[in-house]
């Protein structure tokens, strides 16, 4: 019988988390879904005002690397930061978030105008 092994910490490293971190777009998505804890690609789309080919291949990076995972709800793909990050990762997103409020702001702002406008479904 063969026994798998699953670490029950992601194995991003930190070369990995910091070329992600990078670029601007994917830095900001991954403070937002630190912020928000979920979003789908209208949120991220709208709150980048970017287009969604653009904020999906930026996703698909990220997921790459097993920093963010992703579930389907409906037509909907929700995304936040993987469950599993190690936590030495969290807490450097988690301080980057917290010490970084000027640069995050206009992103969540318009992130946080699409949830209150429209609370339970999405787009």
């Amino acid at each position: 019988m063969i026994f798998r092994i699953f670490w029950l910490v992601c194995a991003v490293n930190p070369l990995t988390l910091f070329k992600c971190l990078n670029d601007e777009t994917r830095l900001v998505m991954v403070l937002l879904l630190q912020q928000y804890g979920e979003l789908c690609v209208c949120d991220l789309m709208a709150a980048l005002e970017e287009s969604q080919p653009k904020i999906s291949r930026h996703l698909a990076q990220l997921r790459s690397a097993e920093l963010l995972s992703s579930e389907k709800r409906g037509q909907w793909v929700y995304y936040r930061l993987h469950p599993q990050l190690a936590p030495w990762a969290v807490q450097i997103i988690a301080t980057t978030l917290t010490a970084n409020g000027d640069f995050i702001t206009p992103y969540a702002n318009r992130c946080r105008v699409l949830i209150t406008d429209n609370p339970t479904s999405c787009c």
